[in-house]
């Protein structure tokens, strides 16, 4: 039986308001972007980002924020930080059609 294999665990699921996303931030990353997902010992998938900004008064949260509404082509008001402050692991609420962003998300990820 030929076709493409089922993908595996993403890191994001619909939401009544959008989609949450998880996401392991490198804060002093020397560049601003995504690179694959990543399984942690706790087995949940998060897409792994880093950014330019250092981890002081939310700048890496910021432009965490800022990079994620300009790929994925929504405003910054749409993202929205609702777990992970001050953590690596961060929860990002994307507001909008979910199945929209769902499939921005997935192309994203990769898959």
């Amino acid at each position: 039986m030929t076709g493409a294999a089922a993908p595996g665990p993403m890191p994001f699921r619909e939401d009544p308001r959008g989609v949450l996303l998880h996401i392991r931030l490198t804060p002093k990353g020397g560049r601003d972007g995504f690179y694959g997902l990543a399984t942690g010992a706790d087995g949940k998938t998060a897409l792994q980002a880093r950014v330019r900004a250092a981890p002081e008064d939310g700048a890496a949260n910021a432009a965490l924020v800022e990079l994620l509404a300009k790929t994925l082509k929504v405003r910054k008001s749409a993202v929205e930080l609702v777990a992970g402050a001050t953590a690596r692991q961060k929860t990002l609420r994307i507001s909008g059609e979910a199945a929209d962003l769902v499939a921005r998300l997935v192309r994203l990820c990769g898959t």
